[in-house]
This record gives structure tokens, sequence and C-alpha cells, in this order.
């Protein structure tokens, strides 16, 4: 499954990642990949064989529901609400109609929230997991997130803190310089931080779309950043330029 509007990275472009620098006192690494996802998951212990069941559980939902709605695979707008739906698919619909995209522009986003919050509920609260540069994060200690921003000076030279206090959340990554798949924008990087990983993905998404090249103003997207309902915080680094928007620290790395 890929989104249709969502940039999502290939496996070279986020080993340098976040989530390869965070702390990882007293957490393993499990990968787990099925298909187009591919995650990387840090927790106490190794947690492989439930992680693969959940995953297999939300594709189940979304691969199901798009065999009825082929629209939902290719959509590059949002698509209406269905209360009928399975729950990562509304939530799906519901984060594409809140960032102006298309519904799968969250869905690695939603994947790894899905995992996360599954892994929670078998008893393992502290946990990160990462899904193609967007992660759920539940962690019980403050975090820097490293951006990695491809060709950009700025790369893996600046991060997102994030406080115990506002975990769980998502952090979600949009490029239009690193990676493969659609992207109408050409920022290095559009990191954006909020309660909801599809959101966060979703965001980043429309946001990116919005940034154009060369050394123009970077205040477009982030007013457009400041109207959809739900983010924390959103940073922007393009060349040499860094914009930012909202409750997010920012830190040297």
């Amino acid at each position: 499954m890929k989104g249709g509007s969502s940039r999502k990275k290939n496996p070279e472009s986020y080993q340098e990642r976040t989530y390869r620098t965070l702390e990882r006192s007293g957490l393993v690494s499990t990968y787990v990949r099925m298909v187009e996802t591919d995650l990387h998951i840090l927790a106490p212990l190794e947690v492989e064989d439930e992680a693969l069941r959940l995953v297999a559980e939300v594709r189940r939902q979304v691969e199901g529901y798009i065999r009825k709605a082929p629209l939902f695979l290719d959509s590059l707008v949002p698509l209406p609400r269905d209360p009928a739906a399975p729950q990562a698919v509304q939530e799906m619909l519901a984060a594409g109609m809140a960032a102006g995209v298309g519904p799968m522009a969250a869905v690695a986003g939603t994947i790894a929230e899905a995992v996360g919050l599954g892994l929670q509920r078998a008893g393992i609260e502290d946990l990160l997991v990462e899904n193609g540069g967007d992660i759920f994060m539940a962690r019980k200690q403050a975090c820097t997130v490293a951006v990695f921003a491809g060709a950009s000076p700025l790369s893996n030279r600046v991060g997102i803190r994030v406080e115990a206090e506002f975990q769980p959340c998502g952090v979600c990554c949009s490029s239009g310089t690193v990676g493969h798949s659609l992207s109408f924008g050409h920022a290095d990087a559009v990191v954006v931080v909020a309660r909801s990983t599809a959101l966060a993905d979703a965001a980043a998404t429309r946001i990116g779309n919005e940034v154009g090249r060369g050394a123009g103003n970077l205040e477009a997207p982030l007013r457009l950043a400041r109207t959809i309902r739900g983010l924390a915080g959103v940073l922007i680094v393009r060349g040499e330029q860094l914009g930012a928007w909202g409750g997010i620290e920012l830190v040297r790395i």
C-alpha cells in the first residue's frame, strides 16, 4: 500500500533518521516487514510476533476497504467519512479530511499508531514505532528527534524535543527531495508533531506540497499549518532555510 499523495522514504534514506539517534537505554530493536510496511520498533523486549499480528490486522482493514472502494487508494483529495468503515480506515479518512489530502497520505502513520497502541494494550507501555519516517512515540522520557533533510546543510543538525508529558504522539516527516514517492513540493523535510500520528502524517504531506522551489518565503506553508486543527507544531527545512510554527522546542544537534 502506497499513499497516492504521500511522500514515503526508501530504506536508504531513513537509515539516518530520527529513531536511529534516540536514547535506547533498556530498549530492544525489532524489525517487522510485511509487503510495503517496514517497521522499526523500540521496546523493552522483542515484540516481533505481536507486531506482525497487529500489522496484518491493520493491513487487512485497509486492503479490504480498498477492494470495496478502489477510489480510496488513488484519491489525492479528501474523501467523505464512512461510519461503517474499519477503525483504521476511519482514522485515515478523518486525517485526510483535516489536512486536505487523500486518505492514503495517512497510511504509514496510521499503521505505526495502530501497532503502537496494540502493543500498549498488550502491556508494553514504553515504546516507539517507526514506519518509513513516520513515528508513533510513547516513551516515558523526553526524546529529541533529529531531522534528516537530505542534502540540506541543516540535515541532522537540528532536532525537535518531545517531552514525556506530550506522549503518546506522532512525529511524521514528508520530503520533496528524499525518497521516491509522489510529492508536489520541494521541501527537504517537513516534520509535524500531533497527538494523532495519522493526522501528523497527512498534514506533513499537505504542508510539504505547499513548499515551493528556490529561496522563497516559507510563510505560506506555515500559514497553512496554522489552519489544520490538531497540530502541535511544524518544522520546515529547505536548503539553508528553516521555518517553524507551534509549541515545539527546537534543539541543536
